[in-house]
């Protein structure tokens, strides 16, 4: 793995900055394509990016391949959405939702691709993320022991979100190389999400979901850089 910084164990939370990472994307070990995640400044805001592509022919495209992202600002620590859109690609089929948050009115909505009983607005409260700041979030916020209390509103719904960061550091081997990590895991119903973070690093070094106790998604970062 390449990055612009090192790594250090006793590194202090870090600023919301910058990069570019790319992942491998795995199901039960089995390589189904790559992914980029991104944070850039937009017109004195900030957008975060994740794209997802399959590089396993057919298969592959009709399972990964897709884009999420969200325009935020920042109200103190917080990050807070304004916009979001999801465009996903398969065989001869291409789904497309883009969500507003209207902080004014404290509602948000979604177009396009929705399922019915998502379409009605979501009433907002402050802290209120998209899944991608979750993901942000949980780098500036976690520490071991802690639980993480956020509230998820995206493509017309709204959930509570609640994280159990490890007590203990466990090993993580990424792209050969191993670090210590967070272990930072929620489960909800038949579905777990369990993200490891590194101190000193931006992104997330490992992201799997599970449902019904098996692998969905399983992001495992190759490389990060600061963007341009």
């Amino acid at each position: 793995m390449r990055c612009c910084c090192a790594l250090a164990a006793s590194a202090p939370a870090l600023a919301l900055e910058s990069f570019v990472a790319d992942y491998q994307v795995f199901n039960a070990g089995k390589a189904l394509g790559e992914a980029t995640m991104q944070v850039v400044p937009d017109a004195g805001r900030w957008r975060i990016d994740l794209n997802m592509r399959g590089t396993r022919g057919l298969m592959g495209l009709a399972g990964v391949n897709a884009q999420q992202s969200t325009v935020f600002d920042t109200v103190g620590d917080a990050y807070r959405p304004l916009s979001q859109s999801t465009v996903r690609k398969a065989l001869f089929v291409g789904k497309q939702i883009t969500g507003s948050y209207d902080w004014g009115n404290h509602s948000a909505r979604w177009t396009g691709d929705v399922k019915k009983n998502r379409q009605a607005p979501v009433p907002l409260r402050d802290g209120d993320m998209s899944g991608l700041l979750i993901n942000l979030a949980i780098i500036r916020d976690a520490q071991p022991g802690r639980t993480l209390d956020y509230r998820f509103v995206d493509n017309g719904r709204a959930r509570d979100h609640r994280y159990a960061v490890a007590n203990d550091l466990e090993s993580v081997s990424v792209d050969g190389m191993s670090f210590n990590a967070m272990r930072v895991a929620r489960v909800q119903g038949n579905e777990e999400t369990v993200v490891w973070v590194v101190d000193g690093v931006p992104t997330p070094v490992r992201i799997l979901q599970r449902e019904n106790g098996e692998d969905t998604f399983d992001l495992r970062l190759v490389d990060y850089r600061g963007a341009q």
